[in-house]
């Protein structure tokens, strides 16, 4: 490879570039998380699988998953994170398709850990990967970002509803082929990331700029904010519709709960960059974690089918921006901070629905459904030490 000249001009188009890229890549992991996700009945029972087989696929998927986040944010540290936006990206396609095909217990777990760990490593490469664009661009672009996994996530929801009439087998193929492909027509885009990476690292070099560095103690309270605001996305898909249920709403109305809450994630994510922007992640973040928790927790004591729909819209958008700001606070201790906070903030999306769970066998829906207005609440009480810069 020859050496080129960087131009004012192509230092201003990079960015942009990996911008795109990065978009692109968070809206293919939410269009393929929501057509496994949507899709799972179908698996269930084409390889007859009871409920508790088909917790062994999903708990193959969610380790190799966690697996794919701790291994990433020691790829990323020693190669950079644009080594992670295309063989995970291949894998993770790949997989889909494969899982279409599988039958048996046995192979549906192990092509599912594949899954996760391609999911794993793609997401701490994208995030990290936007740790340093956004360094590239001066301004707060996360937000923005993440809103993209939300509307890939929604496009994908609803290509699966579109097509449930098909196979099952045939949407996986396509959708995990063309993410494939989409990744080999990117290599140019990929590569152009890896120069702004190591643009970046000459830059901190020549200026005299310290390795980034983040305590201990900082990356743990991170994380555990992480998981705290996720166990919440997770109470919303898994327990929004059956809160209104118990309220006895229709099933119609009963499914547009979620739907409420990720439309009002999906406009805070996309003036969230503006406002952090004008008025700090701090105060974005503690504002909007404290309107989630004022929102849901009001409505689960009104407990009205009204105040419940608007209750899960005001969780949604209040907890909006606090996993990208999260990440963003997290890249300032490379990328293994990044991959410990999003593995521990999955650890809260996965676990925190079966914790709300037991406690709702024990006393109510209502009643456990106050955990993610608590987490809210404490999100909101410690945004400020978990934020600012120590």
């Amino acid at each position: 490879m020859t050496a080129t000249t960087v131009t004012p001009t192509s230092v201003a188009v990079r960015p942009v570039a990996s911008r795109r890229l990065l978009s692109g890549v968070f809206a293919t992991l939410g269009v393929v998380m929501a057509v496994w996700g949507t899709r799972i009945p179908a698996v269930q029972a084409a390889a007859h699988l009871g409920p508790g087989r088909l917790a062994l696929v999903l708990l193959a998927a969610a380790a190799g998953m966690v697996v794919g986040l701790q291994l990433g944010g020691r790829l990323a540290h020693r190669h950079g994170p644009a080594r992670l936006l295309f063989w995970p990206a291949v894998t993770f396609g790949l997989a889909l398709a494969l899982l279409g095909t599988c039958r048996t217990l046995t192979s549906l777990a192990l092509v599912a850990l594949v899954f996760g760990i391609g999911h794993g490593l793609l997401d701490v490469g994208a995030n990290t990967a936007a740790v340093n664009v956004e360094r590239a661009y001066q301004r707060p672009i996360m937000a923005s970002l993440h809103a993209s996994y939300s509307l890939g996530a929604l496009a994908g929801a609803a290509l699966a509803a579109a097509t449930a009439w098909a196979p099952y087998r045939a949407l996986f193929a396509a959708v995990g082929i063309l993410t494939a492909v989409a990744a080999v027509a990117a290599i140019p885009l990929i590569r152009a990331a890896g120069h702004l990476e190591a643009s970046a690292e000459n830059e901190s070099t020549e200026d005299g700029v310290p390795a980034p560095r983040l305590p201990r103690r900082s990356v743990w309270l991170l994380s555990a904010l992480a998981a705290a605001c996720l166990l919440g996305e997770g109470a919303a898909a898994d327990w929004s519709a059956v809160h209104l249920h118990t309220l006895q709403a229709s099933e119609a109305t009963a499914a547009a709960a979620y739907a409420a809450y990720s439309a009002a994630m999906v406009t805070g994510r996309l003036v969230g960059d503006r406002l952090n922007a004008r008025f700090g992640p701090t105060r974005v973040v503690r504002t909007g974690a404290a309107l989630a928790a004022t929102g849901l927790g009001t409505c689960l004591v009104i407990g009205s089918v009204p105040a419940a729909l608007i209750g899960w819209m005001a969780l949604g958008l209040g907890l909006s921006t606090a996993v990208p700001s999260l990440i963003s606070a997290a890249g300032r201790g490379g990328p293994r901070a990044v991959g410990a906070v999003a593995a521990t903030g999955y650890l809260g999306l996965l676990t925190g629905p079966a914790a709300i769970g037991a406690l709702a066998s024990v006393t109510a829906v209502p009643t456990a459904l106050a955990l993610p207005v608590l987490l809210a609440a404490v999100v909101a009480l410690s945004a400020h030490r978990a934020l600012e810069p120590r």
